[in-house]
């Protein structure tokens, strides 16, 4: 017996998903993991009155397929069991959770420490304010804490360097500041409308990345098969919110350097991005842009003429400032060779997105398991090799480019806004449904499971932050702690995506 394979936005009966022992469950993904071109995009538990169903999703970047395998275990039995991160440490976040949320105990897992400190967890005696920090015990070195509360406008996170003078020797972040329950809610709220609204809030600067994610997978749930007017309008939106983010990150690494024109004119190059959503449907984050089964805003030529517009302004002064940027010895003094990860770290921890791809590793769901039109532009992955901050830098200016070289070939092919989109069926009962999509900041992963009445029974989300702060832990090792700003703000993860 084997997992069973599926693709992007494939629906299944949760009846066909083979279920291991636990022992050969184990063996058959970790086994998997030790494979560079196979990776974890979810695994996550379902309890089932005292058993718990736990469900493996292994992504083979190589054919486009995503490997699903299942295991019953009894957590209340108190017996613990061998943990997957023994053998490969890209699992740690998700043992860590099925720990914290439903009692797990394990035998060899190298980091057993809560995760998020959700309402639900298995104890609520384990309070945030007690988090097991490590600990070095020496009179040469000192604790150095910063957060939950912030100087500047930031989520809540606490970071706890330990220091020997002003060199960093081990940095552990605790987040879990900031819950809103948004998985159980997916499950509470019963209108297509309300779960739409939910997705557009797990993280507020993803909305098209999340969303989109939601959709599609409410689509294969429902048997839609999405128009090209939907395609096309997805797809645009998805790089534009990669140029503006991306356009606001490379401000705020100028600040961080202290280097004001940067700042300043990145900065204004991010206002008429995210004001060009505010004149496609009326939100400069594009709220309500992406609905599932329908195409409120279709990209008219009107919007098509905008989006030139914007760039044919937008791109002159970005290189431009950007060139200047890139040649200036007090900048790159500052982003070169600050904050490495190596491609042995990523791979080892589980990096995605544009923290594994300045590694040398290539994770980006666009190219290995393409949706909406990527399959057809074709897209090539952005790949560094030295993964300092200089190097998070140079993918955020060449993705930009390669975006909105993407928008206008796109927009220069819009279909007609009259084609027939099939129908929104009721969704399929006792099925279970995963969706990928390559948000700014990387993989996105959106599961679902519904009961014999076709409701949500389970919500299962993953932000690409939840593997990448590891790497932030990882990149600030042997660093002085005055370029821990400038490395986090490399990375720009997200609190409220990790914490759900």
């Amino acid at each position: 017996m084997n997992a069973i394979p599926i693709k992007n936005n494939q629906t299944l009966k949760i009846q066909d998903i083979p279920v291991f022992p636990y022992e050969e469950f184990l063996e058959l993904n970790t086994g998997m993991a030790s494979d560079v071109y196979l990776h974890c995009v979810n695994y996550f538990g379902h309890l089932l009155d005292d058993h718990l169903r736990l469900y493996c999703c292994m992504a083979d970047d190589t054919n486009g397929n995503i490997l699903i395998s299942s295991a019953v275990i009894n957590p209340g039995s108190g017996l613990p069991i061998p943990s997957f991160t023994a053998r490969h440490f890209a699992f740690h976040v998700f043992e860590r959770e099925l720990h914290e949320n439903f009692g797990i105990q394990y035998t060899d897992h190298p980091w057993l420490k809560p995760l998020r400190y959700s309402h639900n967890r298995a104890d609520l005696h384990s309070e945030i304010g007690n988090y097991p920090f490590y600990r070095i015990e020496s009179e040469e070195l000192h604790e150095v804490g910063v957060g939950p509360i912030h100087a500047g406008i930031i989520e809540p996170g606490h970071f706890r360097f330990i220091c020997n003078g002003e060199q960093i020797l081990h940095l552990e972040i605790q987040l879990g500041f900031q819950h809103r329950g948004i998985e159980q809610l997916f499950p509470e709220k019963k209108t297509l409308l309300q779960r739409n609204i939910l997705a557009e809030n797990i993280a507020g600067d993803t909305v098209i990345g999340h969303t989109v994610a939601f959709a599609d997978l409410w689509e294969s749930l429902c048997d839609f098969k999405a128009g090209d007017d939907i395609l096309y309008a997805r797809t645009i939106a998805s790089e534009l919110e990669r140029i503006a983010i991306h356009t606001g990150d490379l401000s705020a690494i100028c600040t961080d350097v202290a280097y004001q024109l940067g700042s300043a004119v990145f900065g204004r190059l991010r206002t008429p991005v995210i004001n060009t959503f505010q004149v496609w449907c009326g939100n400069r984050l594009a709220k309500s842009l992406i609905r599932a089964g329908r195409n409120p805003y279709p990209v008219t030529p009107d919007i098509a003429d905008a989006l030139n517009r914007l760039f044919d302004a937008y791109e002159p002064d970005l290189n431009e400032m950007y060139q200047r940027m890139k040649t200036l010895p007090s900048v790159l003094a500052r982003l070169e060779r600050t904050g490495t990860v190596t491609q042995e770290q990523a791979e080892r921890i589980g990096a995605v997105g544009p923290a594994a791809r300045t590694s040398g590793l290539i994770r980006d769901i666009r190219w290995t398991h393409p949706y909406l039109r990527y399959g057809h532009i074709p897209h090539q992955p952005i790949v560094k090799h030295h993964g300092d901050v200089y190097s998070r830098t140079q993918i955020r200016k060449q993705e930009i480019s390669q975006s909105i070289r993407y928008i206008r070939n796109l927009i220069g092919e819009i279909p007609g806004t009259g084609i027939t989109n099939s129908e929104l069926k009721a969704p399929m009962a006792n099925a279970f449904v995963l969706s990928l999509t390559e948000g700014w900041r990387g993989e996105i992963c959106h599961c679902a499971i519904t009961d014999s009445a076709g409701d949500l029974i389970l919500y299962k989300i993953k932000d690409p932050s939840l593997h990448n702060w590891t790497a932030l832990a990882l990149a600030v090792r042997n660093n002085d702690i005055s370029d821990f700003p400038i490395c986090n703000k490399s990375f720009n993860l997200s609190y409220c995506g990790h914490d759900l």
